[in-house]
């Protein structure tokens, strides 16, 4: 493996841990840019078919989910359609006449990579109490929050240490594993592949990094004392690994009907922010939901038994 491909994984890993543990605005304007730069590298692939996207309203539009997500995560659904269609509202007025290409590609581009990353941001900032001990519109978060998510010191080693920002390390832990495992595993040890997609993935490397997901997310959910492990940790694992995967599969499908190698080369031995990003598009939602949802409803059968 280059030397440039593992030093800028690191400074990547750490970038990324610094803004996960500070969390608030340092997590939001940081993820903020990161979505930003890899609508850029979504919109080059869609500009290499021929398509013309309304790439600047949707940049702009997506940003305003991020924001949304830090102040008022309840509205970002409702924020979702009504940005697509200020988007095509944007694409009738454009001198030359829009296609079906031109409109699918700019909703896509609002979807895979500002509305499905914005759970990340739910996850981190909107889960976390001293953003919901505010006045307005943090009220109304807290208030639709599950009952006593946070009033279970069991659930996390520290009580002032927040579901949300535990259950988003584990999760990226996971895809972590999930990726270094496929890949050292395919590439010593692969001789299956998996897709046409891809060639150079395998179902060896798959298999091993969807059990590497699972053996990490396990280990999570027991130091977590998370409600019915180590089976929620074994599913949260799984649906992970999977996601990732198939996260992983959709950007190459782009890149290769594109007719592109990488997204970009924004990163050393690595390429574009696309390429880094891939796994944590489809896990975004599965991770809120599993932990806002599944969770405490797992919690409250087993008190109630």
């Amino acid at each position: 493996m280059p030397w440039s491909r593992i030093l800028s994984g690191i400074v990547a890993i750490a970038l990324a841990l610094g803004m996960i543990i500070m969390g608030g605005w340092y997590f939001t304007v940081g993820f903020g840019v990161i979505v930003y730069l890899g609508q850029l590298e979504y919109f080059q692939l869609a500009r290499a078919k021929g398509i013309a996207p309304a790439a600047k309203t949707t940049l702009a539009v997506s940003q305003g989910l991020l924001i949304t997500a830090a102040l008022a995560p309840e509205l970002v659904d409702a924020m979702f359609p009504l940005a697509g269609t200020l988007i095509c509202f944007y694409l009738l007025f454009q001198p030359k006449l829009s296609t079906i290409a031109d409109i699918a590609s700019s909703i896509l581009g609002l979807f895979y990579g500002g509305y499905l990353p914005s759970y990340w941001i739910r996850l981190r900032v909107g889960l976390d109490p001293a953003n919901l001990a505010t006045t307005g519109l943090g009220q109304a978060v807290a208030s639709n929050l599950p009952v006593n998510i946070y009033a279970r010191p069991s659930w996390t080693t520290s009580s002032h240490i927040s579901l949300g920002l535990t259950s988003l390390l584990l999760a990226f832990l996971c895809i972590w594993a999930a990726d270094i495992g496929a890949y050292f595993v395919g590439k010593f040890f692969g001789r299956t592949s998996l897709s046409h997609i891809s060639p150079k993935k395998t179902v060896e490397g798959a298999v091993f990094g969807v059990c590497g997901s699972i053996a990490v997310a396990v280990a999570g959910s027991w130091y977590l004392n998370w409600p019915g492990w180590p089976y929620t940790g074994a599913a949260f694992g799984l649906l992970i690994g999977v996601a990732s995967l198939l996260g992983d599969l959709t950007e190459s499908m782009m890149k290769r009907d594109a007719g592109v190698k990488d997204s970009g080369q924004l990163i050393p031995g690595h390429g574009g922010i696309l390429d880094r990003t891939d796994s944590y598009v489809f896990t975004a939602p599965l991770v809120y939901y599993f932990v806002t949802l599944l969770l405490p409803a797992i919690d409250s059968y087993l008190i109630a038994r």
